[in-house]
């Protein structure tokens, strides 16, 4: 491999940020002596993770070997992943009165065919389910741990207890059709009416609420604008601590 001088498009207080993280750790467990200091840890885990390049590159980039790339990323990885908000947490950042907006995406990842759990008829690509819970300006608030892409975003809602936590603290919730079936049922989510032949009298209605949820797109695009999530080339059971990371490292970025 052929080494050259890159930028990265992370500020250097977040690299700072992460850096300190891992001192903090190798304080706690006594670390010895690793060849790699904090800040080039961190930088090496950020390139890693903002531009998805494989181990072996950001070990050859870094002049370490890819089994030590591979620890470093993992490490750091879990690190960020425990400072990540609970949902409770989360939604104890809003006022009762306010409303969040609830959605789901699908990561893509290098699944064979025979994964039929993993593969989304809706997306016709294999890949894992997370939803997200956003504030009204598109703030991502809270990310679910990943299912298999099969899996209907109603029915990962049921399974993370996102509506019935909302419920319970009578926060308002704003999301699409594929949640409809929470309609009517005394959650407080609301959905747009659909259907063939709609009476001209729901259009103001699904208007505003297409105005209201808009928003939430962002948390996503936000999300995947760290491209180790575009395609995921990692353990579908390391997704659910990478978007973690990915969302303390944005918490970090918003906050410094």
């Amino acid at each position: 491999m052929v080494p050259y001088c890159a930028m990265l498009d992370v500020p250097h207080e977040v690299v700072e940020h992460v850096s300190w993280l891992i001192y903090a750790r190798r304080c706690e467990v006594s670390s010895r002596w690793r060849k790699l200091g904090c800040f080039r840890q961190a930088l090496l885990v950020l390139v890693h993770l903002r531009k998805n390049e494989t181990l072996a590159q950001v070990a050859a980039g870094f002049g370490v070997s890819t089994a030590t790339a591979g620890r470093y990323v993992t490490e750091t990885v879990e690190i960020l992943a425990e400072r990540a908000p609970s949902l409770h947490e989360a939604l104890c950042e809003l006022p009762p009165e306010g409303f969040v907006i609830l959605d789901g995406t699908l990561i893509a990842t290098d699944r064979i065919a025979a994964d039929e759990p993993y593969y989304s008829m809706k997306h016709r690509r294999h890949g894992m389910n997370v939803q997200v819970v956003a504030a009204p300006d598109g703030r991502p608030l809270w990310f679910s741990r990943a299912l298999p892409g099969r899996t209907p975003d109603l029915t990962a809602a049921r399974a993370h207890g996102v509506i019935q936590a909302c419920l319970s603290r009578q926060l308002l919730v704003f999301a699409d059709r594929a949640y409809r079936a929470y309609r009517g049922a005394g959650a407080t989510i609301r959905t747009p009416y659909y259907g063939r032949d709609l009476p001209e009298k729901y259009a103001p209605f699904n208007r505003d609420h297409t105005r209201l949820r808009a928003p939430g797109e962002r948390a996503f695009a936000r999300l995947k604008q760290w491209r180790i999530l575009r395609k995921a080339r990692c353990s579908t059971n390391r997704i659910d601590r990478t978007v973690a990371a990915v969302h303390a490292i944005e918490i970090a970025w918003r906050s410094g």
